[in-house]
Parts: C-alpha cells; structure tokens; sequence
C-alpha cells in the first residue's frame, strides 16, 4: 500500500505557492524520514487545477519538479475546491456540490493533471471527492444531476484508463452531516448507480469513528455490495468520555474554533447517535436533533482531525483504535493519506514537519502491525 500525506495541510492555492510550500514542508519531512520518497497526496484548488489541466507544458514541469524533490503522487484530494485556509471554511467546503456544473469540471480538470503526475510504480490513480453536498437543500432534481455527473466522469475515466493503460478511479468520502452522512449511507446511493471499477468509496476514518460505527462491519457493508475502499484517509477524531464532566468540557473548549465545522454525535445508550452540526465556542447546537442539545449522557466523537501519534489534554482521547481496526480488517490496496489539515487550528505551538514526520512513521507501523502475525518483529524505515 502506498502511504502519503495530504497537502490540503498547506494554505498555497497558486502553482508557485505550492512548490514552495513542497520545498518548505515535504522536502524536509522526507529528509526527516530518512526516504528516498516520499509519498505527497495533492490539494490543487480549483484554479491550479484548471491551469495545468488547459497546459501540458505546465504538468510536465509540475512533474520534473516533483521528481527532482523525490516527492511521488498517488493521490488528489479534490474535496476542498478553493480557500481552505480562510478565516472562516465552516459550510463553504461543500460547494459547488455534485448537482453544480463547476464540482466536475474541477474534478475533470483534476483527472487530467493526475493522469500526468503519476507515480511510475502506481497501479492506479485515485481522486478523494465530497458527498454530494451538505444535507440540506438536496432535492430529487439534485439527486438526478449528480448522478448525471458521476457518468460524465466515469466515461471521461474509462477514456483515460484505456488511453493511458492505468486506471484513475473516484473516491467518494462519506462526512457526518452530508447528503451521505454514514458509509452505509454512502453505500446504499452509490451501489447499483455507478460502476465499481471507476467509483468507490475513500473511507475517512475520522468521519468513521464519528459516527460510531464499526470498522470491521463497515468494510464488510462496503464489499458486500460490490464497491471498493479506493483510498483511506488515516485520520482520527476527539473522544469525549463524560461530556457532562467539568474536566472534559474545559479540555474540549480549547478546540472549538471559527474556521472549520466540528460536528458532534453522541451514543445514546440505546444505540441511537445524536447529532449537533457543530462544536461552538457558546455550546454546542442542536442540529437536526429535536431534544434540544445533546444531553452528555453518553460518549461523544468530534469531527476535529487529531495528530494520529498524539495524546490530546487529559481526559480527551482520540479514535485511532477505529483507524487500527479499519488497517486490521482493510482488504485490496487503496492508497493511504494520512490526511491532519487541522494543524493550524490546534491548540498550542506545534512544528508541522515535526509533525507529519512523526504521523507517517506511527501510520507506517500501524499498517505494519496490522499485517504482522503475533509475535513477529515489527518492520522499520517509512515506505520508499
């Protein structure tokens, strides 16, 4: 399997930018692990995208200066469309949703800049896009022009395969909250409607862990209907034990910020998962939940993506059990993007190379582990 880290961690939305931001954070991180590759999973806002997808030249440059870093890509996350680093993202990462004409010629554009930046020892390409849209408004006349657009890109992909000889295949990432809310969710809309070989699932495993679900039925739902995990997004959430406790609300406080949506669910002790949009500096807000706000009786996940090898301030914990599961119970090879954009909105100071250094090394032994048999020695050096 393939192991990188997602670039949607940088603010650069312009060619020049995003070199740089390559020589000033990858380039080191590779160093730092001793590679001679290393795996970079790019975040192209939509006007990069469109510039090198309308010029040759441009992606083949795009290429040499990848090369030269000894920097390799497998992946594209083009879920951001544009300005995931401004001062507030909340809702506006969602648009243009999929029943918008804009979100696949992004995704085209996309298409034709990975078909050029491939890795040479890359199987196949994938491209990590957004659930439809945020739940609400989705219509029926939505529903038809999104599922119009998957076509369009699937002919556009069996084209590029057939012309290319390996194939780039869409990865739709289920998010708490969207039209496809839940990897069942997710599943149910896409099996029978798109073609498997081309469209799949990416399975965010901080969204996974959000929404309570399990990891090994979850895959297991995901095979069952004919689809694959195309890629993962090594990423975990916040646990909250005791909402109601003092000593955990006080630690959780720290990590509501204005810039992204942290949405809440909560496990009743009936099995029910309650749901609150997002996590407000005032309180938390009911959502679509009619009891008012969520109670705290039962545990909560926060859709906060957390460095996968630390601890947050006790007695917050984090998912990476669930991120374990899902690489124990992980068939086939989708691509891994260790994907922690929140970096900047974290509390306290911390050194980003430092960090994705540290992220890949415990996501390379996680994956180790969960293909060693027990008692065997675990492999060390970070995927070349």
């Amino acid at each position: 399997m393939t192991l990188s880290y997602c670039t949607n961690v940088h603010p650069a939305e312009d060619l020049a930018g995003i070199v740089a931001q390559l020589d000033r954070y990858a380039v080191p991180v590779r160093d730092r692990l001793g590679a001679d590759r290393l795996g970079v999973g790019l975040w192209l806002a939509a006007p990069v995208a469109r510039a090198l997808a309308a010029d040759r030249a441009a992606r083949a440059r795009m290429r040499a200066e990848l090369d030269a870093r000894g920097l390799a890509v497998y992946t594209l996350n083009a879920f951001p469309y544009g300005g995931f680093h401004a001062e507030v993202v909340k809702h506006a990462v969602y648009h243009p949703t999929w029943s918008e004409t804009a979100r696949a010629a992004y995704t085209l554009d996309c298409v034709t800049v990975l078909a050029d930046l491939l890795a040479d020892d890359a199987a196949y390409g994938s491209i990590s896009t957004l659930p439809l849209a945020w739940r609400t408004p989705w219509t029926g006349s939505d529903d038809v022009r999104a599922t119009m657009a998957l076509d369009e890109i699937t002919r556009t992909l069996r084209a590029s395969a057939a012309r290319d000889g390996r194939p780039i295949r869409l990865a739709v990432e289920p998010e708490p909250g969207c039209v496809l809310d839940t990897v069942d969710d997710a599943v149910r809309w896409l099996a029978g409607r798109v073609d498997p070989k081309y469209v799949g699932l990416c399975l965010d495993t901080c969204h996974l862990a959000v929404s309570f679900a399990d990891p090994a039925a979850a895959l297991a739902g995901i095979a069952d209907a004919g689809l694959d995990v195309v890629k993962v997004q090594a990423s975990a959430a916040l646990h909250v034990a005791d909402p109601r406790a003092p000593a955990d609300r006080e630690a959780l406080a720290a990590f509501a910020e204005p810039r992204y949506l942290h949405q809440v669910r909560e496990l009743a002790e009936d099995g029910r998962v309650l749901r609150a949009d997002d996590l407000p500096a005032e309180g938390l807000t009911a959502g679509d939940h009619p009891a008012g706000d969520l109670p705290g009786a039962g545990p909560w996940r926060v859709h906060f993506h957390m460095p996968l090898h630390a601890d947050p301030p006790a007695p917050l914990t984090t998912t990476t059990g669930d991120l374990r599961a899902v690489f124990a119970h992980l068939r086939g090879d989708p691509h891994i993007e260790v994907e922690t954009y929140t970096w900047s909105v974290l509390p306290g100071g911390h050194d980003l190379v430092d960090g994705i250094a540290a992220e890949l090394r415990w996501a390379e032994r996680a994956l180790a582990q969960s293909r060693t048999p027990a008692g065997m020695p675990v492999p060390e050096g970070i995927a070349r």
